[in-house]
């Protein structure tokens, strides 16, 4: 910087004013998208202004590294590419044309037409024949849950005819237009496509996307760079490491026998067979456990209720319902509510019946809040008003669809509460409606020999007519196993309770002086940890591996299992630094545990469902999980300094304030060094959830929020890869404020888009 010229200089200002201003920008039409809808902020990302903000900054960025007689190879590649990604989304925006055919089948057309900003249709020629020869959607087997939208399409150029299949993900080209699967006629008689043709940007944008995965990697690898030279910083050695532990020990048992006191219900045994019983739930065939837990969560916020399994408490709805009726297992979470009602944290159906069971205390508040009062008490009062029906559903058996019927090749699962087909036989039929009574009579009997009996020939009657739609029994065993072993619970237990204590010691060791160690002492509690950490992956690569299993997809599509997952990177990540870094155990006891406890709040959603047919892309979960490696490592940056902060505090405490900048560079040396790889893998984990965005929308920016803050977030910690221009950030506390500061944007990426922004991407 003392060599660089006026006009350097000044360069180097438009671009730090320019980066700032589109960074408000951005987030600001983030926000005000939330509050005037999303065509406000489109006119702020489609402004011409906008556009020209972004050449100037390329502009003066190539201007400033001239000014600075930048000679390294990378640096020119890395922000090139950045220019040329510009470059094809400006072409892309000024010749790009985008549009849409619907055909009914049997129909042709020779046009797509692209809507105006007055909203009126034009016709451009496709360049070809389309003609629609079939559609069809694929169900999974056994329920309506939709695994992809198949067009069959004939395409003929006059020269040629050839047909080809469209489906969610699978996009064909000829002639420049790139023909998706958008939509279809609700009578399963008509298709709907995006028409994209994009000759220009396309090709330039993929060729800047191509260059900047290289000049990412190019900055792990290269000798000579900035990366490498950190691995090698002396101040590592003088440094860091662990010390204690702390072990959390939890157990629990199945439930409750038919000996103890209480409501009735199955015991253990029945419980079992009762559980491994498949049935259809949120369009998918999984065993009865998992409904029955969601069931007793819903109710009641737990897995369990007292000594109850959550099978238990559905047999109890389900054969003894007059004494369940009376049990507390409503919770009601608001205190306005509870006391307008004189009730309990915990109240009974029974509760919001009068005396005479007659009148529902619920009425009046229910009917309010649908007819537009939607304040805290009203919504409450609705929300228990759907977990009061859902009991009185389970008593009438509704959602238990249990029974397997195939007519014509296709299943479907019944309940003894649905309409029976007419092609089922009259003794299937009385079978349907009244197996379960058969179980209910037995069960009060206290005949646990034939309930045991019948649920077991209720199980072979689900292997004899379920077909296809049944899953594996290696699905079934691990989605059972999984349900049964708490692992989210228990490890972030383990996993905050280890980091919590082993944090306050390691400031307490980085406060002394290194001679007062035990170097001895310090090494077996370092192994000690080790092998906590390692246990504590094992379990939860097993927890994901049974989700994996069960679910038939990558556990990575809604918010429960990406908090999971960035907690099992964390650990991996930690597991592979403490070699060389072993304050890296410490970090990935609290972070891994932090996302595990986050994981386990009750606005988490743990269920497991079908992955959406668009979602089904290898590109996708390269994506996910490019993002999560990138948002585990910057986490890292971020416990390093708040570690730092809070060492800088203690000596300040003890008078020794002189003492602080060995260990707070040493944390600014190892954040540096998670900051790199983090960097490389956001960037490519942008760009090719751009490509797959592409791929199954033809569109590969469309400033949806998500993208929107992912992109902020990159540029934010982007800066600190600039330390020559930006000679501040060399300096370490000033460095540790600016990541604590910019850790900010990774909460909004991740938790302010998902739960208040909305948008695409949210989990909410």
């Amino acid at each position: 910087m003392k060599t660089l010229s006026p006009k350097g200089r000044s360069l180097l200002s438009v671009v730090a004013a320019v980066y700032v201003c589109l960074l408000v920008c951005m987030a600001g039409a983030t926000v005000i998208g939330k509050v005037e809808g999303s065509a406000a902020s489109q006119r702020i990302y489609g402004a011409w202004w906008f556009t020209v903000l972004w050449g100037v900054l390329a502009a003066a960025g190539i201007g400033y590294m001239l000014a600075r007689r930048v000679r390294r190879a990378l640096t020119w590649v890395l922000h090139a590419s950045l220019v040329i990604i510009l470059l094809g989304a400006l072409l892309t925006h000024l010749t790009a044309r985008r549009g849409i055919v619907h055909l009914r089948v049997g129909e042709t057309t020779e046009r797509f037409y692209s809507a105006n900003k007055q909203g009126l249709y034009t016709a451009h020629p496709l360049g070809f024949v389309l003609t629609l020869d079939d559609f069809d959607i694929d169900y999974h087997e056994g329920t309506r849950a939709a695994a992809d939208y198949v067009s069959r399409v004939t395409i003929d150029d006059g020269r040629s005819s050839r047909s080809e299949v469209v489906s969610m993900n699978h996009i064909i080209s000829f002639h420049a237009r790139r023909l998706y699967q958008a939509s279809y006629d609700e009578d399963g008689g008509g298709s709907t496509f995006v028409v994209n043709a994009d000759p220009w940007g396309i090709p330039v944008t993929y060729a800047g996307y191509g260059l900047l995965f290289v000049s990412l990697l190019w900055m792990l690898v290269d000798p000579k760079g900035d990366w490498r030279r950190l691995l090698r910083h002396p101040a590592l050695k003088r440094g860091a490491l662990t010390v204690a532990l702390l072990l959390t020990a939890v157990g629990a048992g199945w439930g409750r026998t038919a000996a103890e006191e209480g409501p009735h219900a199955l015991p253990d045994s029945c419980a079992r067979r009762l559980a491994r019983l498949n049935i259809v739930y949120i369009e998918r065939v999984c065993p009865l456990e998992t409904f029955a837990i969601d069931f007793t969560k819903k109710l009641y916020g737990k897995e369990h209720y007292g000594d109850y399994s959550a099978v238990q408490v559905l047999s109890g709805f389900l054969f003894w319902s007059n004494e369940w009726m009376a049990e507390p297992v409503l919770k009601i979470k608001k205190k306005d509510l509870r006391a307008k009602m004189q009730l309990d944290k915990y109240a009974s159906v029974r509760a919001f019946l009068d005396a005479q069971n007659v009148e529902y205390r619920l009425r009046e508040m229910v009917e309010e809040y649908w007819r537009g009062s939607r304040d805290e008490l009203h919504k409450q009062a609705a929300e228990i008003d759907d977990r009061i029906a859902l009991v009185m559903e389970v008593c009438e058996k509704v959602p238990l669809r249990l029974f397997p019927f195939t007519q014509h090749g296709v299943t479907e699962w019944y309940s003894p509460a649905d309409s029976l087909p007419a092609e089922m036989t009259a003794e299937q039929q009385e079978y349907v409606r009244q197996i379960l009574s058969v179980v209910q009579s037995y069960a009060k009997e206290e005949n646990y020999a034939r309930v045991n009996e019948t649920l077991d020939l209720l199980y072979k009657y689900q292997q004899r007519f379920g077909g296809m739609s049944l899953p594996s029994q290696e699905r079934t065993n691990a989605e059972m196993l999984y349900n049964r072993i708490p692992f989210v619970k228990l490890l972030f237990m383990l996993c905050l309770g280890v980091g919590l204590v082993t944090f306050f010691m390691e400031v307490h060791r980085l406060t002394r002086r290194q001679e007062e160690t035990e170097q001895k002492g310090r090494g077996m509690l370092r192994g000690v940890l080790v092998g906590v950490m390692a246990l504590a992956f094992a379990a939860l690569t097993l927890c994901l591996a049974l989700r994996w299993i069960a679910k038939g997809s990558v556990p990575m599509s809604n918010g429960y299992e990406t908090m999971v997952l960035m907690a099992w990177l964390v650990m991996l990540v930690s597991l592979v630094a403490c070699r060389r870094f072993g304050i890296a155990l410490t970090f990935g006891f609290l972070l891994s545990g932090f996302f595990l406890l986050v994981a386990n709040l009750s606005n988490m959603d743990p269920q497991i469902s079908h992955v959406m047919p668009v979602l089904r892309s290898p590109l996708l979960s390269i994506h996910v999980s490019m993002m999560m490696v990138s948002y585990a490592l910057l986490s890292m940056t971020f416990i390093c300094a708040l570690t730092a902060v809070v060492v800088r505090l203690a000596y300040r405490l003890r008078g020794q304030q002189e003492l602080w900048q060995e260990p707070v560079e040493a944390l600014a040396v190892l954040s540096r060094i998670f900051l790199y790889p983090a960097m490389t893998a956001l960037g490519m984990g942008i760009f090719i959830g751009a490509i797959w965005a592409n791929v199954s929308w033809g569109n590969y920016w469309s400033w949806d929020p998500k993208e929107t803050w992912a992109l902020i977030t990159f540029l934010i910690y982007a800066a600190v890869l600039h330390p020559s221009s930006l000679p501040a950030l060399r300096k370490p506390m000033t460095y540790h404020v600016f990541m604590l500061l910019a850790f900010l944007s990774i909460v909004m990426t991740y938790f302010g888009v998902n739960y208040i922004l909305g948008g695409m991407h949210s989990y909410a």
